[in-house]
């Protein structure tokens, strides 16, 4: 029998571990690719993000498989490798065309969608990770603080600062009172 000279790309699997990994990658990447883009406002960078960061995972898969929250684990290595971007010469970048953005599939409401995130653009990397983690992965403080590797109080600090400043990019000044019941 003559082998498949057709087939263009083929994967082969060596053992379980990596069949897990594999299936792991394949099942989070379109989650692992929103959050990188919510965290970089650009397609192409959140795409370099979840690359590096899955790369890093294939390296320590065997330490990742035995976390008791692996989306956890991979959702931190994906901030970490984002605030490290930032803070290296990698994370100041040149757009070259900036009248042909990546545009997403429409959401219900595009306007007040593109209004927030310019919005949180412009927030600090540190304090825009921290509202993410918080608001859009739905993370407690606690998980955000581990997530990040800092306390809890620095992570409510963040995150007062980051709503403070979104508020006011957003032309909401003034925080809105919490109703005690």
């Amino acid at each position: 029998m003559q082998p498949n000279r057709g087939a263009a790309h083929q994967v082969v699997v060596r053992d379980e571990q990596e069949r897990e990994y594999l299936a792991y990658v394949d099942a989070r990447s379109p989650w692992l690719r929103r959050v990188a883009y919510l965290l970089a406002h650009d397609w192409h960078r959140a795409d370099d993000l979840v690359q590096a960061t899955i790369t890093h995972l294939y390296v320590h898969w065997r330490r990742v498989r035995a976390a008791d929250n692996i989306d956890g684990y991979v959702r931190r290595m994906l901030v970490n490798e984002f605030l490290q971007e930032r803070r290296s010469l990698w994370g100041g970048r040149l757009v070259l065309s900036p009248d042909a953005p990546d545009i997403p599939a429409p959401p219900l409401d595009v306007a007040t969608q593109l209004t927030v995130r310019a919005a949180l653009a412009r927030v600090p990397p540190r304090q825009r990770a921290v509202l993410v983690l918080r608001y859009y992965c739905d993370l407690s403080v606690a998980e955000t603080a581990a997530a990040l590797g800092c306390s809890t109080g620095n992570v409510k600090s963040l995150t007062s600062h980051a709503l403070g400043a979104l508020r006011a990019l957003l032309g909401d000044p003034a925080p809105h009172p919490v109703e005690r019941m």
